[in-house]
């Protein structure tokens, strides 16, 4: 099946919201939301930039969340940024790519992504990420969830917690949608908020029809029948796994029968349009993000997988930005040409950087020292470059920014409280956002 809903391996009480805690949390972020996306000044202003200070809000007070959804291109892996965004040419670490000029004045990228450098007004390219994490899956854990892994707590990726703010719940499109590869689920927030997971996008999603011979009122007589067969199984085994049985079927009806639904076929596209996109299932899956955006989805993750290059580094990493290039630079264009760049914050990165130091094997290994991430849209400042590393790209020597930082940023955009606490069901509180502060550089005007 190429479309289905991701219920994660584990199934422990820990991670299961109690109904107090439910409702609360549903009015909280109902005013919460209410307060960032309204124009709120004199004290209420004052008392709120106080609170979210530690953020880093209270140095942005003039600045509005624009965002309403936003898109992650994961490189599963791990990129290099000397080959990609933080090109080092001529020296000895800088390996065989050229860089090139962008349409930014004095900015340079990797010959390997000559569209993307055209699209450089939008990018602010950070050169300075630091992680502690250089283990794939640990890595990968921290750039979805924001927090290390550890302990029985399974933390909601960042798409489901988009989905539990943002999300309108009257929607039949899911809120979370990932493309070419599962991630993480929706942890303590809950089944509800998994990610819809599209495996091939070059494919038709399958199961998103009723088969020739049903109909929608045969279907729901099924439903019913199935719910009173069931219906004593589930009141003596209630829990996650219950929860996430009837959540399923709940949401696949409701898009099977979306009027919206439309949005993940990809045929109604031109060819000229899907071609230049890329006729992969990276390009595919970009292409398919913007018309899921458009139909009103909060939020979308791409993934693309290869970069983990140990060996044969740059043909590999040549071969993946013939990939990368068009897809990113055609989904900013079509964003921007479409007005919805502004209100969709799009994120390029992966779960660290490569080693500056070229190996044996003519590969790099894992960097967490100085790695690089690329944000456009949702109302950031386009067309810098923010921190940098040393001459030899081995740490960085100026404005280090950690993976909480750039999760608060995320959440500032979209007008998330990044302080705000949710709760498992033992009651312990978990910030949205572990500790990160605000990037001020990326929404401050010039």
């Amino acid at each position: 099946m190429d479309a289905k809903l991701w219920v994660p391996e584990y199934d422990t009480p820990e991670l299961w919201h109690k109904e107090f805690w439910r409702s609360l949390q549903a009015n909280v972020k109902t005013s919460r939301r209410c307060f960032f996306k309204s124009g709120i000044t004199g004290f209420l202003g004052l008392v709120a930039m106080q609170h979210f200070g530690s953020n880093g809000f209270a140095q942005l007070e003039d600045v509005l969340p624009r965002a309403e959804h936003c898109i992650v291109l994961f490189m599963n892996g791990g990129a290099s940024q000397l080959d990609t965004f933080d090109p080092k040419p001529g020296t000895k670490n800088g390996g065989p790519f050229a860089a090139i000029p962008t349409s930014v004045e004095g900015v340079q990228v990797s010959e390997h992504l000559p569209h993307v450098a055209e699209q450089a007004h939008h990018l602010s390219i950070i050169r300075s990420m630091i992680s502690r994490e250089g283990n794939h899956e640990r890595a990968r854990y921290l750039l979805h969830t924001g927090y290390a892994p550890g302990g029985a707590v399974r933390h909601p990726t960042l798409g489901s917690l988009t989905s539990y703010y943002l999300d309108d719940s009257q929607s039949d499109l899911p809120g979370c949608v990932n493309i070419n590869a599962p991630t993480y689920s929706g942890g303590f927030l809950g089944t509800t908020y998994d990610p819809f997971v599209v495996n091939d996008p070059m494919r038709p999603v399958e199961d998103l029809s009723y088969p020739a011979q049903m109909d929608t009122q045969r279907f729901r007589e099924r439903l019913k029948m199935l719910r009173t067969i069931e219906k004593d199984f589930i009141a003596k085994r209630t829990g996650r796994s219950t929860e996430a049985h009837e959540a399923i079927y709940k949401k696949a009806d409701q898009l099977i029968n979306s009027p919206n639904v439309d949005a993940f076929q990809l045929n109604d596209e031109p060819i000229a349009i899907r071609e230049a996109y890329g006729m992969n299932k990276f390009g595919q899956g970009c292409l398919m993000a913007r018309r899921l955006v458009e139909a009103g989805v909060k939020f979308v993750e791409v993934s693309l997988d290869g970069w983990d290059t140990h060996q044969n580094n740059f043909e590999r990493t040549k071969e993946l930005l013939s990939m990368v290039d068009p897809a990113f630079a055609m989904l900013l264009k079509d964003l921007f040409e479409r007005d919805l760049l502004d209100k969709t914050i799009v994120l390029w990165l992966g779960e660290f950087g490569r080693t500056p130091k070229i190996n044996n094997n003519d590969g790099r290994d894992h960097h967490t020292k100085g790695w690089s991430a690329v944000v456009a849209g949702g109302g950031t400042r386009g067309g810098q470059v923010i921190g940098g590393t040393s001459e030899d790209g081995t740490e960085v020597v100026s404005g280090a920014l950690g993976v909480p930082d750039l999760f608060a940023s995320l959440c500032f955009a979209l007008g998330i409280d990044a302080d705000e606490e949710n709760y498992s069901r033992s009651g312990r509180p978990i910030r949205v956002v572990n500790d990160g502060s605000v990037i001020e550089e990326l929404f401050k005007p010039l």
